[in-house]
């Protein structure tokens, strides 16, 4: 049995990281928590160091300290390690922030952001953040690109989830029409039903060299820089297809020297 004032002030700690500032308000929205709850939980990570109250800004953020919570963290999956380096070219180039999101269970977690090295991000932070399967486009550009047994497996888990972002599992025929479209296209884009609205993303898959998808890496931009969605697609997915191609040789090069590091410890 779990320590539930621990997992209650890990909760406020997640979404203070989403967030340059939040307020009580903000936070009792976001986990449900009671506000005299929330102010316990808050000034006590104000007096570990975690947490500052700034009231010029109106709010809570996270200290530089929250970094140090990471530094013991050094295993990354190897489909992150190769596109590390790509997404980071991109936003240089670009300015918009990129995100390699893998799967777990029922969703898709980003991985790896760019948005500390991104001057126009719509958002604080997404390391760690999970999204929806079927609304997000990293989820769909992931989700359209499995084998069916595989797809039909996380369709029968998202049928049981009363997050109303799952519920298109419950409509075969439309999903179906998406998730062709999606392939047909090579890529996908964000739900326009799902906050954030000002925003939108555009993920391709990331495919190994054997055929099989691995992880998604997704483009966010403002919709008021483009006239439309088309236009900002027919800028980026070109540049984010070159750039998963790259990743994928880039993985199988970096699994094959892996491999020869094993057999070569295991001969000594």
């Amino acid at each position: 049995m779990g320590i539930r004032a621990i997992e209650r002030a890990m909760n406020v700690l997640e979404e203070l990281n989403l967030q340059p500032f939040n307020t009580i308000a903000h936070l009792h929205a976001k986990t449900k928590l009671p506000k005299p709850t929330l102010v316990r939980i808050l000034k006590t990570l104000e007096q570990a160091g975690y947490v500052e109250n700034d009231v010029r800004q109106g709010g809570y953020q996270v200290t530089a300290l929250v970094t140090s919570l990471s530094s013991g963290f050094h295993k990354g999956p190897l489909v992150v390690e190769a596109g590390r380096a790509w997404a980071v070219a991109i936003t240089r180039q670009h300015k918009w922030p990129i995100a390699i999101a893998l799967p777990d269970h029922d969703g898709m977690v980003v991985r790896f952001s760019t948005v500390p090295d991104s001057p126009m991000s719509p958002f604080h932070s997404t390391v760690n953040r999970r999204l929806c399967m079927l609304t997000r486009g990293l989820g769909l550009a992931y989700m359209a690109f499995l084998e069916t047994e595989e797809f039909d497996l996380i369709i029968d888990i998202l049928k049981r989830s009363d997050d109303p972002e799952n519920a298109l599992s419950h409509h075969p025929r439309e999903l179906s029409r998406i998730v062709e479209q999606v392939r047909n296209a090579g890529y996908a884009t964000r739900s326009s039903l799902v906050e954030p609205r000002n925003s939108n993303t555009i993920a391709v898959p990331i495919i190994s060299e054997n055929g099989r998808v691995l992880a998604s890496l997704g483009l966010t931009y403002f919709k008021s820089a483009f006239d439309s969605e088309q236009e900002a697609c027919s800028r980026y997915v070109p540049i984010l297809k070159t750039a998963v191609a790259a990743i994928s040789e880039d993985l199988s090069r970096l699994s094959t020297s892996i491999a020869v590091d094993i057999n070569t410890t295991a001969m000594d």
